[in-house]
């Protein structure tokens, strides 16, 4: 935007969270507004490709999958834990081919798959558009590809 507040929308953000985080006085507001405007300017010095959103009306459905999925794995992970050595479970490694490039988009995918209980994005080959995942859980493999592949598609959506 300009040189003393190149990110007003992270400044925001960040002033916005800096204030939940901590109870409202006029020094909170100030001091929050400080570290935000640094934290701007910090990005602003890294000089981060913008990313282009195309369809701003499919994210609430993103938020929506990608919540329900969550839900549904914290279930199953807590299964596991109250379930114990009750039940034989292989957790695994699944190699999952992605067709979506966009990095903003390859970001957002990390942090849904990382954010799921049960799962971690282990690696990412940009070469081949390979990802590789680990499942706590592994019972079907071609159910996980299905699942990645539902997140791919709709942030393919979204950013390309």
């Amino acid at each position: 935007m300009n040189r003393w507040l190149p990110y007003p929308v992270l400044t925001a953000s960040l002033v916005v969270m800096w204030l939940l985080l901590n109870r409202f006085s006029l020094g909170h507001l100030i001091l929050g507004s400080i570290i935000a405007l640094g934290a701007s300017q910090a990005m602003s010095a890294l000089q981060p490709a913008q990313p282009r959103v195309r369809r701003w009306d499919m994210i609430p459905r993103l938020i929506w999958v990608v919540f329900v999925d969550i839900c549904h794995s914290n279930i199953a992970v807590a299964g596991i834990i109250l379930k114990g050595r009750r039940r034989q479970r292989d957790s695994g490694f699944v190699t999952i081919p992605l067709e979506l490039r966009d990095r903003t988009g390859l970001a957002v995918l990390a942090c849904i798959v990382t954010s799921t209980p049960g799962t971690a994005w282990l690696e990412y080959h940009s070469a081949n558009g390979r990802l590789l995942i680990h499942v706590l859980d592994l019972v079907n493999e071609q159910d996980w590809i299905d699942t990645v592949k539902r997140y791919e598609s709709l942030l393919m959506e979204i950013f390309e």
